[in-house]
């Protein structure tokens, strides 16, 4: 599938984010741009503009033709970059799962010790995944613009190298860590749409973190210590 008729060489976009950009960028520079800068350009402006209209209106409701005019770009050029709306979602996709284990990441190294870290890391998923907009396009969408497959190999190749990290400093000697890994970061997804489903979402965080806690403390038995939590549901020893 490609761009229609109308995707011509002197279609004028509106201006919005791409030409707003790329008037900073040029006069930074003396007005000389390099084609990968404006490449860059129209790319984060149509990553800027899908991200907004993908969680809001939703992959199978969002029209090419009005992600282009959001970025200030045409159709052409939308197709020029990403090949469409589910490359464009694609690409949306992994600039937000990046945000996401950034932030985990960063949690988790002010942690004292493994299983600190480890709760550290799911407080700050579960922060995450409070944010509409991480939500819909992480575990809403994704599965449903891209397919099940492709939507979980994003995932893994962003996260799974950090929750595999993480669980190795916890678990005990043999422990088969691949496989944990792997049912922790489900069970952190089903966790985090527990919570944004339920009627309290608040009540609802409580009771997520208590039950992925209760799997850490199985997993730490033997490893010397095991992960608590404090009756708000945040990290800490009870």
């Amino acid at each position: 599938m490609g761009p229609g008729m109308n995707d011509s060489p002197t279609d004028l976009p509106a201006p919005s984010h791409a030409s707003a950009a790329e008037g900073r960028s040029s006069a930074a520079t003396g007005g000389r741009r390099t084609q990968a800068e404006r490449n860059a350009t129209t790319r984060a402006a149509l990553v800027e503009a899908g991200r907004t209209l993908f969680s809001t209106k939703g992959f199978a409701e969002v029209a090419t033709d009005e992600l282009a005019r959001a970025a200030g770009v045409t159709r052409g050029a939308l197709y020029h970059q990403y090949d469409g709306k589910a490359g464009l979602f694609a690409a949306v996709l992994e600039a937000v799962e990046a945000e996401v284990v950034d932030r985990v990441a960063r949690a988790m190294e002010g942690a004292e010790d493994p299983a600190a870290r480890l709760v550290a890391g799911l407080d700050a998923y579960l922060d995450a995944c409070a944010d509409p907009t991480i939500h819909r396009i992480t575990l809403v969408e994704g599965p449903a613009a891209l397919g099940w497959s492709a939507w979980r190999e994003v995932g893994h190749r962003h996260g799974l190298g950090l929750v595999e990290q993480a669980v190795a400093a916890y678990a005990p000697a043999g422990a088969p860590v691949e496989a944990l890994a792997h049912v922790l970061m489900g069970a952190l997804g089903e966790a985090a749409l527990f919570v944004a489903a339920a009627a309290d979402p608040a009540a609802a965080r409580q009771e997520a973190h208590r039950a992925v806690i209760g799997l850490l403390q199985g997993l730490g038995r033997g490893s010397g210590g095991e992960p608590g939590s404090t009756t708000d549901g945040r990290s800490g020893r009870t």
